[in-house]
């Protein structure tokens, strides 16, 4: 079911448009209002995939909980506890049931205010003879430790559970805690113990661990995963495929990706959602193989339901990957007359598109509407159109945009200033490049920003041209001053051979080729 607009002639312009399908006599309408669900970070959280039994509010009214959670998410003081909230409703009189706290941590996990979740939880261990808190609470909040206190303290919080709060639910929690630290030994000994338990194997716990093997690249693993399944008639579910999907995807293999879908059209219990075609169309798209990418596209486009507008963004990223203009116009006017206010994410990803598509003065005029409904300069929009023109030699007019958006009120980060260095090393003016990566090493955000191999590479070659070896050795203190030496991974990227750096280009923006796994991993939210 494609999704149809009626738009006028400008590509910008929208109004509200219909939805209706040429593949079938069914046609399909949304509510207006909708508003998409927000997916940030790459998470696998076991917590969220299964229903411990203690978040069943989708079928309750409206309740008062709704003012509670809002007290405490528009908290400004982030030093301030949402105990303060749940105490002052106390002494007001107000009781506040298991469900309605429940609800408050689900709507705080879900735009992850994972610290005052905790507080929420913690809030009702202390009254636990009242709430009843059971293994289902015992392992969200393992989940929560991790995500707030670190790993440690979500391991120390489970051994120092009583053995009647560890079951299924808290080892599989904890399990989850170890995948996402990509703790491989710990995941799989858990998962070991979790089988010598006896705890019945669904496909949940062998998904965290071939997402695991996904985030570690041990593409072999997750199908040796997928066999047992098969040899223990473990059934593969939806996430089960579309991770599978993506390792062989990883792999390279367009017949293991097609044999892998045939297999799962074959199994009668699973239907292939628009992640499945997603996955595959962005494969289609790296091997070359664009017209097999745009049927998988509509593919997409005809099971968008309900009020996500994640995929609509992904179909957006794919139309401006296999060069469809029109397309990516077309389902961006969709997505703005569905949803009444368009995020950040949502301009970043058009203006992503229309730069790939070299439709510059689109991406300008979208940055332009950007600017009028967004009270900051969020410098991820601004990196876009940076990026483009340093790569085209107009460094002079990335200056004009970086001093732009400063003067409104933009925070660099390190990326920016970076960006602006490949423009000066383009020009082989070294000592502006070095001032720039100075800047990023000072920017907010830059505790773990690294410089990129490239950039180094060409910054050590020009020094050796130019025989200059004072930027060289400044070069060296900035790289040192970051933890690039300590770095194994860094180091392979960048051997210094008789002090000259040989790297490989890893492409100058990986976030498109890995959008569709990040969203599949966000899934399991």
């Amino acid at each position: 079911m494609l999704l149809q607009s009626t738009i006028p002639q400008s590509p910008l312009h929208h109004r509200r448009v219909s939805l209706s399908s040429p593949l079938s006599s069914h046609s399909l309408s949304f509510p207006s209002g909708f508003r998409g669900r927000k997916h940030l970070a790459v998470r696998c959280s076991i917590s969220q995939v299964h229903s411990y039994g203690t978040m069943d509010y989708e079928r309750r009214p409206a309740a008062k909980w709704t003012g509670i959670y809002k007290s405490i998410s528009l908290m400004k003081d982030r030093a301030v506890s949402a105990v303060s909230v749940l105490n002052d409703c106390e002494k007001a009189g107000k009781k506040l049931t298991k469900w309605e706290l429940h609800r408050i941590i689900k709507e705080l996990r879900k735009f992850r205010r994972f610290n005052q979740a905790l507080e929420v939880y913690e809030w009702m261990n202390n009254r636990a003879e009242m709430f009843g808190i059971t293994t289902s609470d015992t392992a969200i909040q393992l989940d929560l430790i991790a995500k707030v206190r670190g790993i440690l303290s979500a391991e120390d919080y489970f051994l120092k559970l009583p053995d009647t709060s560890k079951d299924k639910r808290t080892y599989a929690a904890l399990l989850n805690a170890y995948a996402q630290a990509k703790m491989r030994e710990k995941a799989e000994s858990i998962h070991m113990q979790m089988i010598i338990r006896g705890y019945p194997m669904g496909p949940l716990q062998f998904n965290v661990m071939m997402t695991l093997y996904m985030n570690l690249k041990e593409y072999d693993k997750v199908d040796l995963l997928v066999s047992e399944m098969r040899q223990k008639n473990i059934p593969l579910d939806m996430y089960s495929y579309n991770i599978w999907l993506s390792s062989s995807r990883a792999q390279g293999s367009v017949e293991n990706v097609e044999k892998v879908f045939q297999q799962m059209e074959q199994d009668s219990t699973v239907n292939p959602n628009w992640i499945t075609f997603g996955t595959i169309a962005s494969f289609y798209i790296r091997v070359g193989l664009l017209e097999k990418a745009e049927e998988c596209i509509k593919k997409i486009e005809s099971r968008i339901t309900g009020q996500d507008r994640i995929p609509y963004h992904h179909v957006i990223s794919l139309y401006g990957s296999v060069g469809k203009r029109e397309e990516v116009y077309r389902v961006w006017n969709v997505c703005k007359s569905i949803f009444p206010n368009t995020p950040m994410m949502a301009y970043h990803t058009m203006i992503s598109s229309l730069i790939r598509l070299g439709d510059i003065e689109g991406a300008e005029q979208l940055y332009a509407e950007w600017l009028s409904v967004m009270p900051t300069n969020n410098p991820r929009i601004v990196n876009l159109l940076l990026s483009y023109y340093t790569r085209n030699g107009l460094l002079v007019k990335a200056e004009d945009l970086f001093d732009r958006m400063v003067e409104l009120g933009g925070k660099p980060n390190p990326g920016t200033w970076e960006i602006l260095a490949e423009g000066h090393i383009r020009e082989k003016k070294v000592p502006e490049a070095l001032s720039c990566l100075k800047e990023a090493v000072l920017a907010r955000g830059s505790k773990n920003w690294k410089p990129r191999p490239v950039n180094v590479s060409s910054i050590l070659s020009i020094c050796e041209q130019n025989d200059d070896m004072q930027s060289k050795d400044v070069l060296m203190g900035l790289l040192s001053q970051v933890g690039c030496f300590e770095d194994e991974a860094y180091n392979s990227f960048v051997p210094l051979i008789g002090g000259v750096a040989t790297v490989r280009d890893e492409g100058e923006d990986s976030y498109g080729d890995e959008i569709l796994v990040n969203q599949l991993q966000g899934s399991f939210q």
